[in-house]
């Protein structure tokens, strides 16, 4: 069965492992509930990832609260952006509104269309990491909750590539770019990068910002406050991914190599490229597409290197923080209470992390050590798990947490400068006219 890849784009859905993510996919379109139990209490839920943690769950839910259903309808990825867009400008959301957090969540919460969750889902709050509660805030009150995995950006590497030139991992970004010239002349692209995807450039600026500067640069900029992209901290991170650019750090074609392939990833597992700056839902494309290399323990996993004068907590994580439960304020009360009744007992309770951990994702969960110590992946998923959950903050991926409209403009501008198309100060006040 040909398994397609995983990415950040198709959904916040993690590392699905191999056989798992097959059998996923097998069942993605099989029928399930639907949501048509007339004004009782309803969820829209995405197929793919971790897609039967969420069936078990109502499938437990409904079970044993025969008189408060919660029917079920599933969609894939982009036809869900569609219809729930629609939905809820219409009035018709499902009690358990599916979204990203950030920019559309700000716009749900301005327009009334969710309801606070701030003192009615302590229960449930109790048992997340409390990094990955922050998204689902706007002004310090929860309007959202994680539901599935947390996907945090990390620095993978080939171990052959650096058993070839004799080095160690990078700790810090000095050490990065003195890898550069070595691996190059040894024949290795030091770091696989899909320029053609535009969006794998974030994860670079990203970082940098808070290595630099911490968490707050970017914290103005989604504030809205004026000029908030001309914090040091931007403009630093762009000078160095233009420093590592012009040393060749991406070799020459990164610009046409396409992420939603695999191509990036190629490059490591056929021993062409060193190291990608890329998020734990590639895991699962490494088992698949490579399984041979994998099989070698061949491939390592970093944190991101320290920045010499930078005042960012290096603890500090970027990467998707999950996907989220609101609550749609155009229900009844009575289904409303459902949703939050659920939300209080199903969220992230034993079942549904062993459920998370089977299918070799991060959970997002305070409690789930020993479920991933039974895991086939124990060893990986423990390193992520730890990164999420000892995370001094965990940034969410800044084209998910601005508006659309700004998401597009810093997409295209950031791409220019990996071109070097554009100058860091250009891109500043490109992104300032955004706010």
């Amino acid at each position: 069965m040909h398994q397609s890849k995983i990415t950040r784009r198709q959904m916040t859905g993690g590392l699905v492992v191999a056989g798992v993510a097959a059998a996923l996919a097998a069942c993605g379109n099989r029928p399930g509930s639907t949501a048509s139990a007339g004004n009782g209490a309803t969820a829209w839920v995405l197929t793919g990832g971790p897609e039967q943690t969420f069936r078990e769950s109502f499938e437990r839910w409904n079970a044993a609260h025969t008189d408060q259903p919660i029917a079920t309808e599933w969609f894939a990825n982009d036809a869900y952006k569609e219809k729930i867009r629609t939905a809820v400008g219409a009035g018709n959301a499902p009690t358990l509104l599916y979204n990203w957090a950030g920019g559309t969540l700000a716009d749900y919460v301005a327009n009334e269309q969710v309801i606070e969750l701030t003192d009615t889902t302590t229960a449930a709050q109790e048992r997340i990491v409390p990094s990955l509660l922050d998204p689902g805030k706007i002004d310090d009150k929860v309007y959202a909750l994680p539901n599935n995995n947390a996907q945090p950006v990390m620095l993978y590497y080939a171990k052959p590539a650096f058993e070839a030139i004799d080095a160690e991992p990078p700790t810090t970004w000095d050490e990065l770019l003195a890898l550069v010239p070595e691996f190059t002349a040894a024949g290795y692209i030091p770091f696989a990068e899909a320029g053609s995807s535009q969006w794998p450039y974030l994860m670079w600026i990203e970082y940098l910002t808070d290595r630099i500067g911490g968490p707050e640069p970017f914290a103005r900029i989604v504030a809205g406050e004026s000029d908030a992209w001309s914090d040091p901290a931007i403009t630093g991170a762009l000078e160095k991914i233009q420093e590592l650019v012009r040393a060749g750090g991406f070799g020459d074609s990164y610009g046409s190599v396409d992420a939603d392939s695999g191509a990036d990833l190629a490059l490591i597992h056929t021993g062409k490229a060193a190291m990608i700056l890329q998020g734990s839902w590639v895991y699962a494309n490494f088992l698949t597409d490579a399984p041979d290399f994998m099989g070698a323990g061949n491939l390592g996993y970093m944190d991101f290197p320290s920045v010499a004068g930078g005042t960012g907590d290096l603890s500090n994580i970027v990467g998707n923080p999950a996907n989220y439960w609101s609550v749609a304020a155009g229900g009844s009360e009575e289904v409303q209470q459902i949703a939050i009744d659920y939300l209080n007992e199903e969220l992230y309770n034993d079942e549904y992390i062993a459920a998370l951990v089977a299918a070799g994702t991060i959970p997002a969960a305070l409690d789930a050590d020993d479920a991933i110590a039974a895991s086939e992946h124990a060893e990986y998923l423990a390193y992520g798990y730890d990164m999420v959950k000892n995370a001094g903050s965990f940034t969410q991926s800044w084209d998910q947490a601005l508006s659309s409209a700004a998401a597009q403009e810093l997409l295209t501008n950031l791409s220019q400068i990996f071109l070097l198309q554009t100058t860091p100060e250009q891109f500043v006040a490109n992104m300032n006219a955004t706010l």
